[in-house]
């Protein structure tokens, strides 16, 4: 089964308390599901279209773990928290 992975793209933080809420919580929920920080941060290097905006990477054993670590509670918990603090995507992709 191939690995998942899971890219957090914010276009915009509004409040940045409330995203100190958030990844109080979040860290924890995603690891404990599982998931393994890659990368996070401002890109270094953008090409093409790309935006400087902050990434999150995180890897996962499958896209069903990934998908869990999402709808638990304790993630639900620190969504809860960000609330309308930033806008961003996420996306959960199988691996190769």
């Amino acid at each position: 089964m191939p690995k998942a992975y899971w890219v957090s793209t914010y276009r915009a933080v509004k409040d940045s308390d409330k995203l100190a809420a958030y990844a109080k919580l979040a860290g924890p929920a995603l690891t404990a599901g599982g998931g393994r920080f890659l990368a996070r941060g401002e890109p270094a290097v953008v090409y093409e279209l790309g935006l400087k905006q902050r990434t999150v990477v995180l890897e996962f054993e499958s896209v069903e773990q990934a998908v869990a670590a999402h709808d638990s509670p304790a993630y639900q918990a620190a969504l809860d928290a960000l609330g309308d603090g930033a806008d961003r995507e996420i996306r959960i992709i199988e691996g190769v």
